[in-house]
């Protein structure tokens, strides 16, 4: 395409397609209607109005002469035909149509030579005669020219312009119902590149458009919940780091006036702490990188948490052998977190690391005796800095990104997280992984 030259859009070019596609059909159409229908019926009319025409000469010399007027106007009457002894004028019509060829060549086979038909006006009406043998002389048969008035030609012309028309018509019609979605999804997506949520598409119209639909809803639908989580995780962090950057100042300030040990130790634990989260929000941020899969001996791995853990006197494991293939670091990553939150909030009791296997899958369990969560709240505290100080003790919570972690590398990995009450007070954590990578 030469440059600056504008693109077709795409209505245009199936309605061009459309247009092409019917012509050639109707050619077709045309062609096999012509050679197959027109052409066999036209013949055999002019064979049956031959013989007849022949027929009503001979029969007309063999009646006796006072019967012939009324045999004529019989003629006349049912098949508009007339009989005159005069012979017709010279000359022939000059513009014969297809039928009155093959009714001239019709009769030339019947009597042996070529009788012309002759075009005559009479009161205004035109008529077509010939001389057919009648006896032992010739007689004059003709008809009226609206006997045979048909119209092949102006008839395709016609079906044809008619027909162009409507698939025009239709043509408009199949581009715009095809292209008013992807007009809709061009402008959803437009919103969505300059950052903006674009309204959901309606999943309706043909299956290919609705699987589209649906598949650009879902994925507006994951970049809203990104760009909340972006915003959540921001305000977050921002938020968390106000409480220890204050006490460094005051710290600091503290430090110029009258330095000690106590205030270098507090200074030491709020960059801990920071560091901490810090590394909490990257680690959120990474949840979604892909890492290649491997055999993970599940039974070693829970005792191996449990041996590095801070409290490793209050883990308790469970497990017979069982393995996966899966990414090995992300699933420490999950387990770690669900580890350090039962131990976080279930102060001074016993934790429970199982396993259990199921069908295709084996669950990873991690239970703890602590104050449990509220049945409105298991969702809740999947989100980014969420904390339910109101069920948790707010002494002991910490960033409010262990579980958030967790689900995003669940739903990274094809894990299953859930989280429910525990028989007897506390919370069960579930991580269902798959045996297959």
């Amino acid at each position: 395409m030469k440059p600056g030259r504008p693109r077709p859009s795409l209505a245009s070019q199936n309605a061009r397609l459309l247009v092409s596609v019917f012509l050639v059909f109707e050619l077709l159409l045309a062609s096999v209607v012509v050679s197959f229908l027109m052409v066999p019926m036209a013949r055999r009319s002019a064979a049956d109005l031959a013989s007849l025409m022949l027929l009503s000469a001979q029969t007309w010399s063999e009646l006796p002469p006072e019967t012939r007027p009324a045999f004529e106007r019989e003629l006349a009457k049912t098949h508009l035909l007339a009989l005159r002894a005069e012979p017709p004028a010279s000359g022939r019509d000059e513009w014969n149509g297809p039928y009155l060829q093959f009714l001239e060549s019709t009769l030339a086979a019947r009597i042996g030579k070529t009788k012309p038909l002759v075009r005559e006006t009479i009161d205004g009406e035109d008529w077509l005669w010939v001389a057919l043998p009648s006896g032992s002389k010739e007689i004059s048969v003709g008809f009226p020219l609206r006997r045979v008035d048909v119209h092949p030609v102006l008839t395709l012309v016609v079906s044809s312009v008619v027909g162009l028309i409507l698939a025009l018509l239709a043509a408009r019609w199949l581009a715009h119902r095809t292209v008013a979605p992807l007009k809709c999804l061009e402008r959803a997506a437009s919103r969505l590149a300059k950052g903006k949520t674009p309204a959901l598409l309606d999943e309706t119209g043909p299956a290919e458009l609705a699987t589209l639909a649906a598949r650009f809803n879902a994925m507006a639908t994951q970049v809203r919940e990104l760009l909340a989580a972006r915003t959540t995780l921001l305000a977050g962090l921002s938020h968390d780091l106000r409480t220890p950057l204050a006490r460094m100042r005051l710290a600091v300030s503290l430090l110029e006036e009258r330095p000690s040990a106590k205030t270098l130790a507090q200074l030491d634990r709020d960059v801990e702490e920071m560091d901490r989260l810090i590394g909490n929000v990257l680690d959120l941020a990474r949840g979604l990188q892909g890492e290649p899969a491997s055999e993970v001996d599940l039974c070693a791995l829970l005792r191996e948490l449990s041996a590095e853990s801070r409290f490793p006197d209050r883990i308790e494991v469970r497990c017979t052998p069982q393995s996966v293939e899966a990414p090995r670091l992300g699933l420490r990553r999950a387990v770690s977190n669900l580890l350090e939150n039962a131990l976080c909030y279930s102060i001074d009791k016993k934790v429970e690391m199982t396993l259990e296997a199921v069908p295709g899958a084996v669950r990873i369990g991690v239970l703890d005796r602590g104050p449990g969560i509220p049945a409105n709240q298991l969702e809740a505290v999947f989100e980014p800095f969420c904390r339910l100080d109101a069920s948790r003790s707010p002494a002991t919570g910490g960033a409010g990104l262990g579980l958030s972690i967790v689900r995003q590398l669940a739903d990274a990995n094809g894990w299953q997280i859930e989280l429910r009450a525990r028989p007897g007070g506390g919370l069960e954590a579930w991580l269902s992984v798959p045996r297959g990578a």
